[in-house]
């Protein structure tokens, strides 16, 4: 590639959509996510002009094939070096210019709202894992005192989701929450967003949401090696770990659970082909609350098997599900699934269009197909990298998704693939909103 200080210059006011820029500028000065780009909308140069630019450096031959002739580019020929010009002073991001410490304010506000949102996410996610565990611990000691602690959790989700015509879905790091309660966790928010996407009534939500969190609790009477599937069981001992299923509901009704939550406890392993266990029902002796349940319960076990070596990444787990599986689910509920996930869930890996690799951070549950994403950018460090939306960039798409141990090296330190994967969710901000909070 051309070294950039050999480019020739542009005046702004004869940039034009096709034009490829090279900005001599630092990332902090200005906000865009590279420092070059091919512009592809008027704002763009709208925003290069509100920088107080002059003129910027361009590429001919990275540049659309019909912006050579234009008539404002009289004079500069594609492929040819213009003679070198002078480069313009560098600008400090602490310029008395007015415009570019706007920039840099605007990009540190919005990192400052990203740090925030994803540590009140955070927050909440340990926050209902400490619940979980401890109604789980009290459910042998006090069984209706743990059933109310799990309907106010329940409950409280709901109460966070209800009124939101938009959520993300965030992805949250390793260290979030407290492990032994994630599974249940997990699968209890997935499958009360699924409800919600589903258009459930708050109440039904409800039942659900308390079967969801207490789907397992009948492993509290089973042997520890005998609680995963993934280890090398006899038939005895599969048989065993099966019965999970009845000492769950011997304590749901110790509980006094509802009808509704205590066949999501029963019935969270039936498959709609018949192959599940214990009962070997059909779709259509299936509960509906236990039909989410189930299909949840599947994907957090792909993407958060007991052997982690096992895990396969969210676009795995429901391509695999869609394709391998899609018969053992409710055929409603599985393509509302994956429309409220996404193809390329938060937690998968991808590979851009423009050939840069990404981790999806958040998803959009009404926009699934542009997703948040975290970009290595060799340009900027990772501790200061802005999530870059999809939705904002409609010259951007995903070209492919990518196993984690198929990434560079450098690729990989950046992003660092999750080995957990585990969610939270937020209403949708515009980049206003959070540029106002920070």
């Amino acid at each position: 590639m051309r070294e950039i200080q050999t480019l020739p210059f542009m005046d702004v006011d004869d940039l034009r959509v096709g034009v490829f820029v090279h900005l001599d500028l630092g990332w902090m000065s200005h906000p865009f996510p590279k420092s070059c780009f091919r512009i592809s909308a008027p704002e763009q140069i709208t925003t290069l002009r509100g920088l107080g630019l002059k003129r910027v450096r361009w590429s001919p031959q990275d540049s659309d094939p019909d912006v050579g002739g234009s008539p404002l580019l009289k004079g500069v020929v594609p492929g040819r070096v213009n003679p070198p010009e002078p480069a313009p002073s560098p600008v400090s991001p602490l310029s008395a210019t007015p415009a570019i410490p706007d920039a840099r304010a605007t990009l540190l506000a919005q990192l400052a709202a990203q740090k925030e949102g994803l540590q009140a996410c955070e927050r909440q996610y340990a926050q209902s894992t400490s619940a979980c565990r401890k109604l789980t611990e009290l459910s042998t000691r006090d069984p209706l005192g743990a059933a109310e602690q799990a309907r106010a959790l329940s409950d409280e989700l709901i109460a966070q989701m209800v009124d939101k015509e938009e959520l993300c879905i965030r992805l949250l790091t390793e260290a979030a929450g407290d492990k032994a309660s994630a599974h249940a966790v997990n699968v209890t928010l997935l499958s009360l967003l699924l409800g919600r996407a589903l258009g459930w009534e708050a109440a039904d939500m409800s039942e659900m949401g308390i079967g969801a969190l207490l789907h397992d609790i009948g492993k509290l009477d089973v042997p520890e090696r005998l609680r995963h599937t993934e280890s090398h069981l006899s038939p005895t001992e599969q048989r065993a770990f099966e019965d999970h299923v009845s000492y769950g509901v011997a304590r749901a009704r110790k509980m006094g659970l509802s009808s509704t939550a205590t066949l999501v406890v029963a019935q969270h392993h039936e498959m709609g082909d018949g192959t599940g266990f214990p009962v070997h029902m059909t779709n259509e002796r299936v509960n509906m609350a236990a039909r989410v349940v189930a299909l949840v319960n599947r994907y957090d076990n792909l993407c958060n098997p007991h052997v982690i070596s096992r895990a396969v990444t969210p676009h795995e787990a429901v391509a695999q599900i869609y394709a391998q599986q899609q018969h053992k689910f409710d055929a409603v509920i599985l393509a509302t699934f994956i429309k409220m996930m996404g193809v390329y869930p938060a937690g998968s890996i991808v590979q851009l269009n423009d050939g840069r690799f990404a981790m999806v951070v958040g998803v959009n549950s009404a926009r699934p197909l542009r997703p948040r994403l975290q970009v290595h950018d060799t340009q900027v460090p990772r501790h200061e990298a802005l999530t870059l939306d999809l939705a904002d960039h409609p010259q951007l798409s995903i070209r492919r998704s990518c196993k984690p141990l198929s990434l560079p090296s450098d690729a990989m330190v950046y992003l660092s693939p999750r080995q957990r994967v585990a969610y939270f969710f937020e209403p949708v901000r515009s980049q206003t909103d959070e540029t106002s909070i920070a």
